[in-house]
C-alpha cells in the first residue's frame, strides 16, 4: 500500500508541474507573441522559454525585446524634455535643397532621423589617430565657450590623460566642459581620473552605468558607440577614433588604422543635437542640470558650400535609420560601392543589397581587417565571403594593422563616415552617429584613401583552401551573427 501512495503522490506532483508548466508556456508565449518580433527570433525565444523556464524568462526580461521597449520609452521622454526644440525648428527652416540625384536617400535620412540636410564650410578627412588627436587638441585649446565630448572608449592612458589635463585647464579658464562616456567601453576611467575634472568646474556623466541600483541596467547591449566632439557649436568631429593609445602610431607602432572627419559650419548644430539628447538622457542617472544657453550651444551660422547630413540611430527607435540608409545607398549605387568596416556581419537585407549591386554591374569592394580584435567576429565575417565573391563582390583583407575605419562611398556623390560598423550590433543594438557628405569634393578624398588602403590589403579568392576546423568554426560563428 505504501508504494501505491508513493506512486499517487509522485503522479499528482508530476501532474501539478505539467499544469504549471503549460500555463507558464501559454502566458509567456502570449507575452512574446505580442512583441511582434521577427518570426525566427520569436520562435527562438519561445523555445528558450519552454526549455529553460526560470533562466530563460530572466534573460528575456532584461536583454530581450521587452527590455528594449522600456529603454526606448525612457529615452523618448528625455527628447521631449529637450529645451533645444525651438532652436532646432529655427534651423530646420534654413536647410538647403538636396541634390536631385540623391533626393530619395536624403528624404529617407530626414524621415528616419528627423535631421534635415545641412551644409558645412569645411569637411576634412583625418587619417589616423595621430592626425585626429592633434586636430581635436588644437580645437579644444582654442575653445572659448564650451567643449562637448562623447566617447565609447576613453582610456586613462597617455592619450586620455593628456586630453583630461587639457580639459581641466579649459574648465578652470571658464570654458564649459561636458564629458559623456559609455560606462562599459570606458570602464577603466575611474573616479580618480574624472574627479579632478569636476573639481575644475567641468561636468562628467556616464552613459548606462553598469552597477545595480534603483534600476537594473543593461550591460552588453544599448551602449553609446558614438564618438562626438563639439567645440563652441561650430566645429565638430565624429568617426571611428576613440580616445586611446591604441589609435596612435606615435605611441604604438601597430596602432589601429582609422579615419575621422572634422566638420565646420551649420551641420555641427545637428551633431550637437545628438550630444544634447544623449547628455539629457544620461542626466536621468547623474542628476545634473541640463544646458540652458542654447543660443551659444546652437548658434546661427552662415550656410557653407558643402552639403552634409547627420544621421543617428539607436535601440530607442524602431526605424533603424543607419541600417535603412546603408541598404538604400547600396541600392542607389550606379557605378561603385566601396565599403570599409572592421566588423562585417551583414543582415539579410544588407547582404542581398550588396550581392544585387554586384550582380547588376556595380563595382562593389569590401575592405575588412585580416584579423579584427574579435576572433569570433572575424570568423563570422569570413563565412560570408564565398557568397559575396560568387556574385562579383571584391573582398579585400587589410594586413598592415587592425583596420578600424567605417566608411562607405557611393559613386562620386555620396560618402558616409561615422561610428557604425556593418553589423547587427551597430544597426540595432547600439547608439551610433554618421556624417553623410554629398558631392565630389569630400568623396574624392574618401576614394583616394580607400585606394591607398587597398595597397596594404590582400584580395580574397573564391573557395580558398581552409582547414576543416576553420570552416567549421566560421560556420558556427555565423550562428551568432544576430548578437555580434
Amino acid at each position: 500500500m505504501d508504494w501505491i501512495a508513493s506512486y499517487l503522490t509522485h503522479h499528482n506532483l508530476m501532474l501539478l508541474l505539467s499544469v504549471v508548466w503549460t500555463a507558464y508556456v501559454v502566458v509567456v508565449g502570449v507575452w512574446i507573441l505580442l512583441q511582434r518580433r521577427a518570426p525566427v527570433a520569436t520562435l527562438s525565444w519561445l523555445l528558450s522559454m519552454a526549455v529553460i523556464p526560470v533562466v530563460g524568462i530572466g534573460v528575456y526580461y532584461f536583454l530581450g525585446p521587452r527590455r528594449l521597449k522600456r529603454q526606448r520609452l525612457r529615452r523618448l521622454r528625455s527628447r521631449r524634455k529637450s529645451r533645444a526644440r525651438s532652436s532646432i525648428a529655427r534651423l530646420r527652416e534654413k536647410v538647403p535643397q538636396a541634390p536631385d540625384r540623391l533626393q530619395q536617400v536624403v528624404k529617407l535620412v530626414t524621415a528616419s532621423t528627423h535631421f534635415p540636410i545641412s551644409t558645412a564650410d569645411e569637411v576634412e578627412l583625418l587619417v589616423g589617430g595621430a592626425a585626429t588627436f592633434d586636430s581635436i587638441t588644437d580645437a579644444v585649446r582654442a575653445a572659448r565657450h564650451h567643449v562637448h565630448l562623447e566617447y565609447y572608449i576613453f582610456e586613462p592612458d597617455k592619450t586620455g590623460l593628456a586630453l583630461l589635463a587639457l580639459l581641466q585647464e579649459k574648465a578652470r579658464a571658464g570654458v564649459k566642459v561636458r564629458l559623456l562616456v559609455d560606462a562599459l567601453g570606458s570602464k577603466n576611467l575611474g573616479r580618480q581620473h574624472y574627479q579632478p575634472l569636476e573639481e575644475a568646474g567641468a561636468e562628467f556623466a556616464l552613459f548606462h552605468p553598469t552597477k545595480l541600483g534603483r534600476r537594473v541596467r543593461p550591460v552588453i547591449n544599448f551602449r553609446t558607440h558614438r564618438k562626438i566632439v563639439v567645440i563652441d557649436g561650430c566645429i565638430g568631429y565624429t568617426g571611428g577614433v576613440n580616445i586611446t593609445d591604441e589609435e596612435d602610431r606615435r605611441i604604438l607602432p601597430d596602432a589601429y588604422h582609422d579615419v575621422h572627419v572634422r566638420l565646420q559650419g551649420p551641420v555641427v548644430n545637428w551633431l550637437q543635437t545628438v550630444f544634447l539628447e544623449d547628455w539629457a538622457y544620461a542626466l536621468d542617472y547623474n542628476r545634473r542640470n541640463e544646458p540652458s544657453d542654447f543660443e551659444n550651444i546652437l548658434p546661427e551660422l552662415p550656410e557653407g558650400k558643402q552639403v552634409v547630413q547627420i544621421m543617428a540611430s539607436g535601440p530607442d527607435s524602431s526605424m533603424e535609420a543607419i541600417h535603412r540608409v546603408h541598404v538604400a545607398a547600396i541600392h542607389a549605387a550606379a557605378k561603385r560601392l566601396w565599403l570599409t568596416t572592421p566588423y562585417f556581419v551583414p543582415t539579410e537585407a544588407s547582404m542581398l543589397a550588396l550581392t544585387n549591386a554586384a550582380l547588376r554591374g556595380v563595382d562593389v569592394c569590401l575592405l575588412v581587417p585580416e584579423k579584427s580584435d574579435s576572433r569570433l567576429v572575424t570568423a563570422a565575417a569570413r563565412s560570408y565571403f564565398d557568397e559575396l565573391i560568387s556574385c562579383g563582390v571584391k573582398v579585400f583583407e587589410y594586413q598592415a594593422s587592425m583596420l578600424h575605419s567605417k566608411t562607405m562611398l557611393v559613386d562620386d556623390f555620396m560618402g558616409i563616415i561615422g561610428t557604425a560598423n556593418f553589423d547587427n550590433r551597430s544597426f540595432r543594438l547600439n547608439y551610433e552617429v554618421c556624417a553623410i557628405a554629398y558631392g565630389e569634393a569630400f568623396n574624392g578624398k574618401l576614394a583616394s584613401q580607400f585606394q591607398e588602403d587597398l595597397k596594404l590589403a590582400r584580395r580574397v579568392g573564391y573557395a580558398r583552401p581552409q582547414p576543416f576546423w576553420q570552416r567549421l568554426f566560421d560556420s558556427a560563428a555565423r550562428l551568432c551573427s544576430p548578437l555580434l
